[in-house]
């Protein structure tokens, strides 16, 4: 039996935009809105499995409403570039989906639904209209129902005309009569100055309709009698605007709107581009997309450790051309090592985890696996370093890492894996891991013959890439970026894991033992403010305790409850001080489970210590990124949270922890890229860039800069650097969009090398294709050229940023490598421990602080040479907390 979906796309985008945080992926483009419709997708498809689906969007901002009232829609603000940049991402994805999609110029994605919920009702279809605007409830009939988003767009509220009578006493036609009394501001639909809902309710019970209202004006009393016969042409009018129009000359025909379900690997492509990581898990999506090709005939043979005189598998290791090492698990610490495999030449010697660990027939594998002399090209080599560390073995002497070579031809590639890079280079494609282990609880190691044909295949694999990879580079002109930066600092990154950073676990309990106590204490003011005791984690029980017994303005009321997240409860703060007291009670206990008990949990037992994992292969910008567990995120902007930091301290007696911090490093990357004089000026000469922004944006001399002034002088000169719209800027300053508009005209005024700087690199980006930073880190922007222009100014705002951020990236990344260097070349016991954002972190014993005070700053500052000077701020003590 049929069933149709009719989706308001642009209703559906907007809302979810409104109602996500902003999210973004690897490559910097937003994703909130095309995530929220996403899910809302996947739960309409699963629940409603429909025969038949249509997305719907308005073509343009003109319609043939505009041909009678001129102003129709014309309170409303530019659309964000954050959410503009989103649309023609949703359409690509609903292609994958196989769902199809309709826009007509001249009329309204409502008209089109209008119009194919007729033919359906016609038809006695039974037919689903999903939209958050309520005048689709005038289209709901005995066939059509009406399911409204409601608490943000994850729950709906169903309406046919037996709930349209329950809610309002009207018929669904009478919507429109509705709407014609009271107006509409989001769509500038005038109606009847001074109606609201309750008093158009109470005129259409009475009066039936507009035309009603009008005819029975002379029964009215008092001002509402003057407002009928003084605007009853505008509610004539307004009855017009918000009828849906349901004869759009329609081209689709209804056999086009069938719908047979998504193709896996086309979502999984997509998916993984937008980085829907979870929604790739939980729909069981393929790790290879479509590009794979069928996998070859094995051209080579297949030996095993066992097998082989001790000279011949020496032999075999020096004339190595590829190796591939298989630790199954995220966390390379923690992965266990399955085997590994040699490529020489047509053969491949393959070593299983128990011939590595538990003969003597390995000796020669473990003394070329040392081997610093022995050069080694694999995948993923610095997870397999950490893996082999921990039992007992010491990888040395990698030439080449093919996952780190790929990540650097392109860094908005998120798919990594070694049967995602054969895909990408159209090679012979390879068994995926789930074939061979099985997945979840069904992992099992198979037996020798089937592990050492998997092993011997993905060492194959890894030889074929290397010579596409190397020529590649060459071609992208970043061979010197990938051998004399990214490989060595794999090595020192390598190195700072296994060290690790002690931590302890008395300083954690404590301030644990003070957040319960504190936590407890915000409860129990809560309750106080609350006059009773409820869940204060129960969206539900808050819900009502804030918007009923409390009486606070909600913004997000739904059939179930009321939303309580942290942008309705920001809002609600001037209102009430219980709200301040629960937005702090909710930041106490997030530190206390995901920061407390969270690092109590990572901290080795063997050690002591907490062995981060440094990914170099994740940010499209270049920056580093850090997992189990993730010190760069500790929150700080908390007095509670800053205090985590004490727990974490030297692991030698007498040591101290020293951190060096790059000072502003983005900006100076701006001055010297930009070669703005203004800008330059002020580094050059060591004045306060925020101050100096400031300056030159208000007119004023240096001590008539306020806090005020200063803070948002802040706000844009970081902005700038991220691309900032005049919506992103407003949000953070919490000013008109206007005015963020003007600030930063403002700005560019007084900066006008930084405005060069922008054009100019949009231009080099549309004649190249790409940007790329000063080391020559490459960004590929297929998109510059797009017709779409949402797609295409992404794609503006990424040029500009990327070869700032890149640069600023590539530097500390220089100075961790030169760092290295200088701590062996002097014989220095000090160590390297940590990279969060623009800061290194040492420990260090008290003879070398003196030394160390001098030299951590001076290589940081002399990392890149540049013209604007580069600074690094140093502190220091018992811990990370006093060193800061």
């Amino acid at each position: 039996m049929a069933k149709w979906i009719l989706i308001d796309g642009n209703s559906i985008i907007y809302r979810a935009f409104f109602a996500l945080p902003q999210l973004t992926n690897s490559a910097g483009m937003h994703t909130n809105a095309v995530y929220g419709f996403t899910t809302m997708l996947l739960k309409l498809l699963e629940d409603e499995k429909p025969t038949h689906m249509l997305v719907a969007f308005d073509a343009g901002k003109t319609t043939f409403r505009h041909e009678g009232y001129a102003e129709y829609k014309g309170g409303r603000q530019k659309t964000p570039p954050e959410l503009s940049e989103q649309f023609p991402v949703l359409k690509e994805l609903l292609k994958s989906f196989g769902i199809a999609q309709y826009e007509l110029p001249g009329y309204e994605a409502d008209d089109i639904i209008g119009t194919l919920s007729r033919i359906a009702d016609e038809g006695g279809i039974e037919t689903v209209v999903v939209s958050g605007d309520k005048d689709m409830l005038q289209l709901a009939s005995d066939n059509v129902t009406i399911a409204l988003t409601r608490k943000g767009i994850s729950d709906v509220e169903r309406y046919d005309p037996a709930e349209i009578n329950e809610r309002y006493g009207l018929t669904p036609l009478q919507i429109i009569d509705l709407k014609g009394l009271m107006g509409d501001t989001s769509d500038n639909i005038p109606g009847i100055p001074g109606v609201g809902e309750k008093t158009a309710l109470k005129l259409l019970h009475e009066y039936g309709s507009v035309e009603g209202v009008i005819a029975g004006v002379n029964e009215l009393k008092g001002k509402m009698k003057e407002k009928v016969e003084e605007h009853q042409e505008s509610a004539v009018m307004s009855k017009k605007l918000a009828t849906i129009y349901r004869e759009v000359p329609l081209e689709h025909q209804a056999d086009e709107l069938v719908y047979n379900g998504y193709d896996d690997a086309a979502l999984g492509d997509a998916f993984r581009k937008l980085e829907f990581k979870s929604l790739i898990e939980r729909l069981g999506l393929s790790e290879v997309g479509s590009t794979a090709v069928p996998a070859a005939e094995a051209n080579y043979e297949i030996l095993s450790l066992s097998g082989l005189p001790a000279s011949e598998v020496s032999k075999l290791l020096a004339a190595s051309e590829s190796i591939y090492i298989e630790a199954i698990g995220d966390n390379p610490h923690q992965a266990r090592l399955i085997g590994i495999a040699v490529a020489s030449g047509d053969r491949i010697l393959t070593v299983t985890y128990d011939e590595l660990m538990g003969t003597t027939l390995s000796a020669p594998v473990r003394a070329w696996l040392e081997d610093e002399h022995a050069p080694k090209k694999g995948y993923d080599l610095h997870k397999a370093e950490l893996t082999l560390h921990w039992m007992g073995i010491d990888l040395r002497g990698v030439e080449l890492d093919t996952m780190l070579a790929a990540y650097l031809l392109d860094p908005t590639d998120t798919s990594l894996t070694l049967a995602a890079l054969i895909a990408r280079y159209k090679l012979a494609a390879i068994q995926s891991d789930e074939a061979v282990y099985g997945k979840g609880a069904k992992f099992q190691v198979p037996g020798s013959d089937v592990l050492a044909a998997h092993l011997a295949a993905k060492a194959d694999a890894v030889r074929r890439l290397v010579p596409v990879l190397t020529e590649e580079l060459e071609k992208g002109q970043m061979s010197k970026l990938c051998y004399e930066l990214e490989q060595p600092l794999a090595v020192v990154l390598a190195g700072m894991e296994k060290q690790g950073i002690k931590v302890n676990p008395a300083v954690l309990e404590d301030l644990g033992a003070e957040l319960e106590r504190n936590i407890a204490q915000y409860m129990s003011d809560i309750y106080t403010h609350a006059g009773m005791e409820f869940n204060i984690n129960s969206p539900k029980q808050l819900g009502e305790v804030l918007f009923e017994k409390l009486d606070l303005p909600a913004w997000k009321k739904t059939k179930t409850g009321y939303s309580t997240d942290a942008e309705v409860l920001e809002k609600l703060a001037p209102y009430h001080e219980i709200v301040g007291l629960i937005l702090h009670y909710r930041q106490l206990a997030k530190l206390q489970s995901t920061y407390v008990e969270g690092l109590l949990k990572e901290i080795r037992r063997d050690t002591g210590k907490v062995h981060t994992y440094y990914r170099q292969t994740i940010a499209a910008t270049g920056r580093l990124s850090s997992q189990f567990p993730n010190l760069q995120n500790i929150p700080i902007r908390l007095e509670e949270g800053r205090r985590i930091r004490k727990a974490f301290v030297p692991s030698e007696p007498g040591w101290t922890i020293l951190a060096a911090d790059y000072s502003q490093i983005e900006l100076r990357v701006l001055a010297e890229i930009s070669g703005d004089e203004n800008m330059k000026e002020a580094f050059i000469k060591d004045i306060d860039i925020h101050t100096k922004t400031a300056m030159d944006v208000f007119g004023v001399t240096a001590d008539q800069v306020d806090s005020n002034m200063r803070r948002q002088a802040k706000a844009v000169n970081f902005g700038i650097v991220y691309g900032i719209s005049d919506f992103g800027l407003s949000n953070n300053l919490n000013i008109t969009r206007d005015e963020a508009a003007r600030f930063k005209e403002q700005y560019f005024a007084a900066f006008q090398g930084v405005r060069a700087y922008m054009d100019n690199i949009v231009v080099q980006a549309r004649e190249n294709s790409y940007v790329t930073t000063l080391l020559d880190r490459r960004r590929y922007l297929p998109d510059i050229h797009a017709s779409n222009f949402n797609i295409r100014s992404f794609a503006e705002r990424t040029a500009m940023n990327t070869p700032i951020q890149g640069t600023a990236a590539d530097i500390i990344k220089l100075a961790m490598v030169n760092m290295d260097k200088e701590l062996r070349a002097r014989g220095l016991r000090s160590r390297m421990l940590l990279q969060v954002h623009d800061e290194l972190v040492f420990e260090v014993p008290q003879e070398e602080l003196e030394l160390m005070k001098t030299l951590v700053p001076q290589v940081m500052a002399g990392a890149l040479k540049i013209s604007v000077p580069l600074r690094a701020d140093v502190s220091y003590g018992d811990n990370w907390y006093e060193a800061k």
